[in-house]
């Protein structure tokens, strides 16, 4: 960790992922009209980086094959920036269409993984967003590229840190704006995180072209956001109430809560620029859509609050 003289960010970038991480990965296929409705929540609660969906094949994700319908219903707000997917040049041209403002691209770090995800080598894959990133750009595109399974592979284990940092050059190289450390399966933990964001770093990435993105499969993702935190980080994926996990993950449960994250941040004097209060409105909302309980703590306590005022109001 940073030694305690070091001063922390003094404000950081929540950058949403339920519409489209969050969703993909549950048994209710959620209308159209109700992910709008979802998403006109987070915007009010101030998120104004919104990863809506994915423009992938319907068949591989059906609970995200409404892409450009949805895109057409989203409220436009100053300052809101909403992002969608793309695996291929095909679902950047379906972006360009939807006039998104920024796409994300995806690759893993473990060769497995990979195919599993793509169906293709992490070779083949690179290729091919040396290709798709440069078009994105010139079409004046944002551009963030993932790389999962940075801390750990649910096929092979560990992986190497050096594969990361190979593929952040490459990305870099051609045009990302944005690489976003993904912890897949939740694996990573605190020493790890600041280790791979200071191999990043000394291979000249700028702290400000670096996000991670954690999952909470073992209750370490908001240690894992401290660490990165001190290390200068100030771009978090999280996802509302929890929701998320990986298709082609085993074992990958929900994102870190964006409620949990945004609780943190602001205790310790980080701001986010989210009303907590609103948010937390938007993760019950998603609960009801889903009908199911969300994991997230925040949410949790949130909830139980609720009730017990509604009880003793009863």
């Amino acid at each position: 960790m940073r030694p305690a003289h070091t001063t922390l960010p003094a404000a950081v970038r929540v950058y949403e992922v339920s519409p489209r991480d969050g969703l993909q990965n549950e048994a209710t296929v959620v209308s159209t009209a109700q992910k709008a409705e979802l998403i006109a929540h987070l915007v009010a609660a101030g998120l104004r980086d919104v990863e809506v969906t994915s423009f992938v094949r319907p068949r591989w994700i059906p609970q995200l094959s409404d892409a450009a319908e949805l895109v057409a219903m989203l409220p436009q707000v100053e300052g809101v920036d909403y992002w969608g997917l793309v695996p291929n040049p095909v679902g950047l041209e379906r972006a360009l269409k939807a006039q998104m403002h920024g796409v994300g691209t995806v690759l893993s770090a473990s060769e497995t993984h990979n195919k599993k995800n793509l169906n293709r080598t992490v070779r083949e894959s690179l290729a091919g967003l040396e290709e798709l990133i440069p078009v994105a750009k010139d079409e004046g595109l944002r551009v963030r590229s993932y790389i999962s399974t940075v801390f750990g592979c649910p096929y092979e284990g560990d992986v190497a840190p050096e594969a990361t940092l190979a593929l952040a050059e490459r990305l870099l190289a051609a045009g990302c704006d944005e690489l976003v450390l993904g912890d897949t399966v939740g694996m990573a933990n605190p020493v790890q995180v600041e280790s791979m964001i200071r191999l990043l770093l000394d291979h000249g990435v700028r702290i400000d072209q670096i996000a991670v993105h954690f999952h909470d499969t073992r209750g370490t993702a908001l240690a894992n956001a401290l660490a990165a935190l001190w290390c200068g980080v100030t771009t978090f994926d999280a996802s509302i109430g929890g929701l998320g996990g990986c298709p082609y993950a085993p074992g990958a449960a929900g994102n870190l809560a964006s409620e949990d994250l945004v609780h943190m941040f602001e205790a310790m004097g980080v701001r986010t620029g989210v009303d907590l209060e609103k948010l937390a409105e938007a993760g019950h909302f998603a609960e009801r859509v889903l009908g199911r309980e969300l994991s997230g703590r925040y949410h949790q306590f949130h909830a139980g609050s609720a009730r017990r005022a509604h009880t003793r109001t009863a």
